[in-house]
């Protein structure tokens, strides 16, 4: 029953949630459908934490996609020495997501113009990140090979819920961390909705055929 409830309706909870709020935000307050950037009210330590942060969770993800949608071209690839090199690579990329979660939430803290316009959803969505990527690196490191038992665990339970015929057995076996690892993780998408992160399903293609404009730096001089 509590299988059943953790990693059937709380995943089937939070994929409506995302959807359902999702829409609505967009197409009730649609200004707050961005990242809702401070980077003019401070850019240094952003930078610094943006970067690590982008470039660390971009191929985690890829990465678990993959091993998701080609399991079987995915557990080939591991043969041999690639397994290891798998493995050095995932611990460095999750390194650098807790390096760039650690400055944005380091940024907020000291920065007092940054504080300001810093919500408590936005606080829950910092420390949540941080958790679950600290959770990610704890099961890469104590939980060897996680790249060949993530396709006979997590993935057939995603493509599971995906087809609408769950099987909670494929993670509820698993150790605690790795559990909380997955529950962790289908909390931030039911937090997604409500946070920052929508900017990641918008798209700025109007780029492509609006007129370009000119932006001007206007600086008063000393003397004036």
């Amino acid at each position: 029953m509590i299988s059943q409830a953790l990693f059937v309706g709380f995943p089937y909870v939070a994929i409506v949630l995302a959807i359902v709020v999702g829409l609505y935000r967009y197409f009730d307050d649609r200004f707050t459908y961005s990242s809702l950037s401070t980077q003019f009210l401070e850019n240094r330590q952003l930078f610094w934490g943006s970067v690590p942060w982008h470039y660390g969770i971009t191929f985690i993800l890829l990465a678990h996609l993959l091993a998701w949608l080609f399991p079987s071209g995915w557990s080939a690839l591991l043969g041999g020495v690639r397994l290891y090199v798998l493995e050095i690579t995932g611990w460095g990329l999750a390194l650098m997501t807790i390096v760039g979660v650690v400055l944005f939430i380091w940024r907020r803290l000291v920065n007092a113009r940054v504080r300001v316009t810093t919500t408590w959803v936005d606080w829950l969505l910092l420390i949540t990140l941080f958790v679950q990527v600290v959770l990610g690196l704890w099961v890469a490191f104590f939980y060897r090979w996680g790249g060949a038992w993530y396709v006979d665990t997590a993935a057939p339970w995603l493509i599971s819920l995906l087809t609408l015929r769950p099987q909670p057995e494929y993670v509820a076996a698993l150790p605690l961390v790795p559990k909380l690892h997955i529950l962790v993780g289908v909390f931030v998408i039911a937090l997604f909705p409500f946070t920052r992160l929508v900017h990641l399903v918008t798209f700025p293609i109007t780029y492509l055929w609006r007129p370009y404009q000119v932006v001007v730096w206007y600086r008063r001089t000393r003397q004036a």
